[in-house]
């Protein structure tokens, strides 16, 4: 074969695989679109995934429905959902949990590769993470909480959705760096969490700000301060942990659009896109805006570069505190 046939051939190949490409993308979706939650219902994360999966179901024109799957601080959907066909037809929603904290909680008993086994598709908002307590627990700073935890170390008891999740990562950070010991009620998902907490059966949590904004605004709740670097908006009159005499303290959750490593980029591209536009939205968003949340919307790149970053943090903060699952 001549150098010119050779070079009829690779360009014919090239132009095969960019119709290709445009072809997936062009029909992509066909049918109904799974996007998976790794948590119990009742919680910010199912708040972020209904306004993203409203959103992106009327910009594709297919049905993109949420579908709760926990366990084992969202390990379980993620060992599932990693093995899924990469088609664009199975999602999940990346969480700071999941993708960040479990690797060094877990280890060598880690059922997937938050790296290896997804493809990075945007990061969808950033939510600040309050620390709050029951209206009956009489706490009005969190200078008084760290004065009760001293004073009698254990006696306070904080509600988490669950061993290993962000709000029991979150409390854990912040005991270490208090120096204060406060025990841990791990419940399945932040709705029971939540009904125990206003009841006054536990007395603090260090959760996500949506799922606890309702709450707050009617008085159930009281703010004892925000983990985020800077106030949230919507709890202006609230500190941050930093102004309350932990300077350099920052946690906050942080939500993304994974896909099972396999995607054809050009669904990739397709979903990001749609996405950015979704967040852009008014309407679609405005649930998440009220409640404090930051949108973000970037690219496959920066999202998987944040993860990485994200990862290296809270390894230190693990290794830090001392943390375990057990």
């Amino acid at each position: 074969m001549n150098c010119i046939s050779v070079f009829k051939l690779r360009y014919a190949l090239c132009v095969m695989v960019v119709c290709s490409a445009s072809s997936v993308s062009a029909q992509y979706p066909e049918k109904a679109i799974r996007f998976v939650v790794p948590f119990a219902p009742g919680g910010t994360s199912e708040i972020v995934a209904r306004s993203v999966a409203s959103s992106l179901t009327t910009q594709l024109g297919q049905s993109v429905y949420v579908e709760n799957k926990p366990g084992a601080a969202g390990n379980i959907a993620m060992a599932e959902v990693k093995r899924a066909a990469p088609d664009g037809y199975t999602l999940i929603l990346g969480h700071v949990g999941t993708l960040a904290v479990n690797p060094a909680l877990f280890g060598a008993k880690m059922t997937y590769d938050p790296v290896k086994d997804f493809v990075a598709i945007s990061l969808i908002a950033k939510v600040p993470n309050v620390i709050a307590v029951s209206q009956r627990a009489g706490f009005k700073t969190l200078a008084d909480m760290v004065a009760a935890a001293k004073a009698k170390p254990g006696s306070i008891n904080y509600g988490s959705a669950g061993n290993g999740s962000a709000g029991h990562l979150a409390m854990e950070y912040f005991a270490s760096e208090a120096g204060i010991e406060l025990t841990h009620v791990p419940y399945k998902g932040s709705g029971p969490m939540l009904t125990d907490l206003i009841g006054g059966q536990t007395q603090a949590t260090f959760n996500g700000l949506p799922s606890l904004v309702a709450q707050i605004k009617g008085g159930a709740l009281v703010p004892l301060a925000v983990g985020s670097g800077a106030r949230a908006a919507s709890l202006p009159d609230v500190p941050t942990i930093a102004e309350s005499g932990y300077p350099g303290f920052e946690t906050s959750q942080w939500y993304g659009l994974m896909a099972p490593a396999g995607t054809p980029d050009a669904i990739v591209k397709r979903l990001q896109s749609e996405l950015v536009i979704a967040l852009k939205s008014p309407e679609g968003t405005k649930r998440m805006r009220d409640d404090g949340a930051l949108l973000v919307g970037d690219t496959p790149q920066e999202f998987t570069a944040f993860i990485a970053q994200e990862r290296a943090r809270w390894g230190e903060v693990v290794k830090k505190a001392k943390i375990n699952v057990d």
